[in-house]
């Protein structure tokens, strides 16, 4: 379980604000949740802010307790790893958790315990076409933004010609600028909390109160301006969601039992439904194909444009469009569990998420709302008492206490500094996700720029995960079909070496041979009965332990380093040989030299000997490598390297590499076609599959930890220069109002920054370090 959505991380950060929840356990098999406290002191508001944090967001370890083992290693090995002080975290082998203060057993005693409701987990929702449209409100607020604008310059102009309607223009920006801002200020007065929103009000009605329209006005303008800039940064965020959205069907079409067809609304399909799938569909659901063949468009997920091929037992992800085969599918998860909603579930809680520093400026910004106005009515008395200045009329050089307050209200006001940070993170983000990259919150990106060592898993990360055939050689009395035959096997299977040898045949050019008895045997291949002219002929693929009688098969040199092989062996007399090599991402070692040249450390983990992991080290870019490592090896290597001082990152992308990414510090999952686990751990998720997009994810985590630092400076700069300027009466209203709104918009527009640069070049290719050679010509049948 990914950290930054762990329940277990975030129930304990609740029970550390809420001194009043004394314990809570987690009965998953049950679906129970219970709570402890002690008598006369229970809370109410607690109680509410618990179960908040457990409704707050779909937990799949919660909705699928099968995963919690597999999925909470982390703190299975560790209970307590990630508790705050004075709270322990104990595993109830078999039903889940309790987190509870550490206290006496005596204590204990008098708990009373209390239950709360199971948390219901929620279906997509797709907007329709009329909540789509109505999703950008920035483009209104920076459209009363400019009429306010134009209002103020309108009012100034008739103020200078002594038009005596002028304050009726006036009037107008306020209600311009003040719209947005006033109903946002409303809807927290109902919470009975403060913010910026309502110092702005203040003061711009407060300049209205002593004649200063033309300065109010300067202030709505400014104001209401950074803030529809802000709405934009975040909904440029939005537009990466919105476009996934619209990829997504509503209806699909289901098989029946007895064959007939009819639609059904995509939320009502579950598991084993068998889905009919026409040129031009797109796939409602993740599922398997049982018949027909396609290619499938699956830019949504990939950002690849290169087509895909599917063939029975190949899977098609929801969101993609089906080109032009008629297909029948069989659905492998609800709607809510797919791909395309995964993609869109982690955005939504990549935005929720805030980061360290964030949350920090958050809980600062309140206070400091407060701070700023008592000090403002501080000086405000201190002015008009002890000064003798007017308390509210100003005479000619001799601005009134009411003024100079209102004046330091607007430059110790924390606009600037509350939008630092996530203007940057929501930018980031958002530059991540047009990349195909997907930050699992403000933590992963300011995280992630801290790395010292990346590890990299070698098989699906180094490598494509896809074997390519190099040649073949046989022996005896081969059938004249053999790529034929073996493709035919080669399709009921799914396994990387299956999906290279069906390419011996042209299924386009003929079909397939019909197969009987097929069977897969357990790590080592797969048989069946080929129907071959007038008879089934026996055929068996897989390794050389396979066939310890055969004399040809054992007699074959073993591959060479980075290589390996199978066989096939036809009537239990002749044979075939198959080269294979898993494709080496070459393309990246320009980049991951980059990456070193930076300072990041590079090491690839692998299970392979030392020798074939040499190679593809070497052709990479020259990195480190440990090799002939098991799963609990890689975990010892990331632990090891944390105890000297470490961040670590790992990446990876299988279920073995899972305990891993537990270790690591930053979990990168390599591709969303990847397994579940590796996507609910992965604090960074690099969608095309490519290495290219880590080294962007590298430099756009650089750049918003750069950016967020150059916010704070321009914030906190502006507020100490200004606030002691106003403090001692040397600004003016309107510079005070200039010079804070200022430096508002200048840090959404350097946090924009981070959506205009431009990204690593990506190479179309994905080849291996050394090209492949030909067929032997005298196999038959290729």
């Amino acid at each position: 379980m990914n950290l930054h959505d762990c329940v277990i991380r975030d129930l304990a950060d609740t029970l550390e604000r809420n001194p009043s929840i004394k314990a809570v356990t987690f009965d998953l098999p049950a679906r129970r949740i219970s709570f402890a406290y002690q008598p006369g002191s229970r809370n109410p508001t607690s109680e509410r802010e618990l179960e908040k944090t457990i409704h707050d967001r779909n937990r799949t370890c919660l909705n699928d307790p099968g995963l919690w083992e597999q999925q909470c290693d982390a703190c299975n090995a560790n209970p307590g790893r990630h508790m705050p002080p004075g709270l322990k975290l104990a595993i109830l082998p078999g039903k889940g958790f309790m987190i509870q203060r550490e206290t006496c057993k005596t204590a204990e005693t008098f708990w009373k315990w209390s239950a709360l409701p199971w948390p219901v987990f929620k279906t997509r929702h797709i907007p329709t076409a009329g909540e789509l449209a109505e999703l950008p409100e920035w483009k209104r607020a920076l459209a009363a933004a400019i009429l306010c604008g134009v209002a103020m310059i309108s009012g100034w102009v008739a103020s200078a010609t002594a038009w005596p309607y002028a304050p009726l223009l006036f009037l107008l920006a306020y209600i311009a600028g003040g719209w947005f801002p006033a109903i946002e200020t409303y809807e927290l007065l109902r919470k009975r909390e403060l913010d910026v929103h309502f110092l702005m009000l203040c003061v711009a009605v407060g300049a209205a109160l002593i004649g200063q329209w033309g300065e109010g006005s300067i202030l709505l303008f400014l104001f209401s301006l950074s803030g529809a800039l802000e709405d934009m940064a975040l909904h440029r965020t939005e537009r990466e969601i919105q476009s996934l959205f619209k990829e997504a069907p509503r209806d699909a079409v289901v098989i029946g039992p007895d064959g007939n067809e009819h639609t059904v609304p995509v939320d009502d399909i579950v598991a084993g439904m068998k889905l009919r799938i026409l040129p031009g569909d797109r796939i409602p659901v993740d599922a398997v194909v049982e018949d027909g063949a396609s290619a499938m468009d699956e830019s949504t997920l990939t950002g690849e444009s290169i087509p895909v091929d599917k063939h029975p037992g190949d899977p098609v992800y929801s969101g993609t469009l089906n080109l032009w085969g008629r297909m029948s599918c069989r659905a492998l998860k609800p709607v809510a569990e797919s791909a395309l909603s995964r993609i869109i579930t982690l955005i939504r809680e990549a935005q929720e998420s805030k980061a360290p520093s964030q949350r920090f400026t958050d809980h600062f910004g309140t206070r400091y709302t407060y701070i700023i106005l008592g000090l403002c009515i501080l000086m405000f008395l201190v002015w008009g008492f002890i000064g003798s200045i007017p308390w509210f009329l100003s005479e000619p050089g001799n601005a009134s206490a009411f003024y100079r307050a209102m004046t330091l209200l607007v430059v110790s006001s924390p606009c600037a500094l509350v939008l630092s940070i996530p203007s940057a993170i929501l930018c980031g983000i958002a530059a991540g996700a047009r990349r195909g990259i997907l930050f699992r919150g403000g933590a992963a990106i300011e995280d992630f720029a801290r790395i010292d060592r990346i590890a990299l898993d070698k098989t699906g990360t180094l490598t494509t995960g896809e074997m390519k055939i190099e040649s073949t050689e046989a022996t005896g009395d081969v059938p004249e079909q053999a790529g034929r035959i073996i493709a035919s096997i080669a399709v009921h299977s799914t396994h990387p070496v299956a999906k290279a040898i069906r390419s011996l045949h042209d299924r386009a050019a003929q079909p397939l041979y019909d197969v009987q008895g097929f069977k897969l045997l357990s790590g080592a291949g797969m048989e069946a009965r080929v129907m071959y002219g007038n008879a089934a002929i026996p055929v068996r693929i897989g390794k050389r332990a396979l066939f310890p009688e055969h004399p040809w098969i054992q007699q074959c040199p073993a591959p060479a380093p980075g290589h390996s092989e199978t066989f096939a062996v036809f009537e239990n007399r002749s044979a075939m040989r198959i080269m294979l090599q898993d494709a080496i991402r070459t393309s990246s070692a320009p980049l991951l030299r980059h990456m070193k040249q930076k300072g990041v450390k590079l090491t690839m983990l692998t299970g392979d000997q030392a020798e074939a992991a040499a190679v593809v080290a070497r052709d990479v870019g020259d990195i480190d490598f440990r090799a002939g490592l098991k799963p609990e090896d890689k975990v010892e290597a990331i632990r090891g390297w944390r105890v000297d001082g470490e961040k670590v990152a790992m990446v990876g992308d299988g279920i073995n590499d899972a305990p891993s990414l537990a270790a690591a510090d930053i979990a990168v999952g390599m591709g969303l076609r990847g397994s579940d686990t590796v996507l609910e751990l992965s604090d960074i998720v690099l969608m095309k599959d490519r290495l290219e997009a880590l080294v962007d994810a590298h430099d756009i985590s650089l750049n918003a930890r750069r950016i967020i630092r150059q916010n704070l400076i321009i914030s906190l700069g502006v507020i100490v220069l200004m606030a002691g300027s106003a403090a001692l009466s040397l600004i003016p209203l309107t510079m005070g109002v200039i010079a804070h709104e200022g430096s508002t918009v200048i840090v959404v527009f350097n946090s924009l920054r981070l959506l205009l640069r431009k990204r690593h070049r990506q190479d179309a290719g994905q080849t291996s370090s050394m090209p492949p050679s030909p067929l032997v010509p005298s196999m038959p049948g290729n």
